[in-house]
């Protein structure tokens, strides 16, 4: 039986950032499609990517309650290797919800600087993606 994981989803990452006052769109991270295969029985594989950049996902996921999915994005882009963490869980079915889309929510972590140190490591994000 295939994961309700795998697929292709609609990926946005946010920043965390407490100020109610801050524009919703300065919290944007990253938006992009994510590509989520499952080659072996709870092995994730795929990619993460959108114009000019991609990341391939290396991984595993579980189907606790609630599914849960942890994967490593990397890939060169713009000449330097990226290296993110990513761990999210897929949110649940509501039994009264009207029009409910599959959805993972969770956060990330910059495993490796980029950028010339202007991106460093261990900067932490938040992202959900909704299944297309």
């Amino acid at each position: 039986m295939t994961s309700p994981i795998v697929g292709t989803w609609s990926y946005r990452s946010f920043l965390n950032n407490a100020d109610l006052d801050l524009e919703f769109n300065n919290l944007r991270f990253g938006a992009g499609t994510l590509e989520i295969t499952e080659p072996e029985r709870g092995i994730v594989a795929g990619s993460l990517g959108g114009t000019g950049w991609s990341l391939g996902l290396q991984g595993w996921l579980s189907s606790g309650n609630p599914g849960t999915i942890r994967f490593q994005g990397s890939g060169d882009i713009g000449g330097e290797h990226w290296v993110y963490d990513y761990l999210g869980f897929l949110s649940p079915h509501w039994p009264n919800g009207v029009d409910q889309v599959p959805s993972i929510v969770g956060t990330i972590v910059r495993t490796a600087p980029h950028s010339n140190g202007n991106a460093p490591a261990g900067f932490v994000a938040s992202w959900y993606a909704v299944k297309q």
